[in-house]
């Protein structure tokens, strides 16, 4: 049995074993997509309802039916806009061309929704606060991002861990996509955070390091790969390929 992310997964959310893995399987599948297969696959339209959860809460992508195999020569693809809206890469909408990136800045909208329970898009909010997207990245600027959160995260969780996942949203959100890390660099990323939860006492990075990292900086650093992650455990296995 199967069921969504935007439903049972919200109860879940911050039991830590069940949050980070499961956006370890969903950042993990989407980094094989992009860089495992041949050619690339760009899914398309990333979103909580097309992310399943089985019974042992495994999240699985879901749901191709807007996906493209990245082209083998250097033109440019160009495609007609598909997607949904609240999650669609603002960059594609402009140029109408899907990219890896696309589907970078779709899984941050995921990550907000995670750490705010609230929609993509609150239809019946006033206009300036319809799109999650854009009133999280208001708040950050106005350093009132708190005010956003989960009230249940803000009670139980501790804050320095939700602030460096903000972080990894807010890199997932730049408005174009050579300032969003790849998807290989965003579970490298949730890797890192998971295991300083579970190891504190592992030496953190330098907070003006962190910066850099989420930053301008992020993109022109080549990712290491540490024992604890690999593009390829068990990324398959987070696939569905099923509509």
């Amino acid at each position: 049995m199967r069921t969504q992310l935007g439903t049972a997964y919200w109860k879940l959310r911050w039991c830590y074993c069940t949050f980070f893995s499961g956006l370890g399987h969903i950042s993990e599948a989407l980094a094989y997509l992009h860089f495992s297969t041949s050619p690339p696959i760009f899914h398309g339209d990333v979103k909580s309802a097309n992310i399943l959860l089985d019974q042992n809460y495994t999240a699985k992508v879901s749901d191709f039916g807007s996906s493209i195999l990245a082209p083998t020569d250097e033109a440019q693809f160009v495609t007609f806009v598909q997607g949904t809206c609240g999650y669609l890469d603002p960059e594609y909408m402009q140029t109408c061309q899907l990219t890896d990136k696309s589907d970078v800045y779709s899984f941050g909208v995921v990550l907000l929704e995670l750490l705010t329970s609230k929609p993509a898009i609150a239809f019946d909010a006033p206009e300036e606060e319809r799109s999650l997207s854009s009133l999280f990245l208001s708040a950050m600027k106005e350093k009132k991002m708190h005010e956003l959160l989960d009230d249940q995260i803000k009670r139980n969780e501790d804050m320095q861990l939700i602030e460096e996942v903000a972080l990894l949203a807010k890199a997932c959100l730049n408005m174009t996509g050579e300032q969003r890390p790849n998807m290989k660099e965003v579970a490298e990323e949730l890797d890192r955070i998971r295991r300083l939860k579970q190891h504190p006492w592992i030496p953190e990075f330098n907070r003006e390091e962190t910066e850099t990292l989420l930053g301008e900086s992020f993109y022109d650093i080549e990712i290491e790969h540490t024992g604890n992650f690999s593009l390829e455990k068990k990324a398959e296995e987070s696939i569905a390929f099923g509509r």
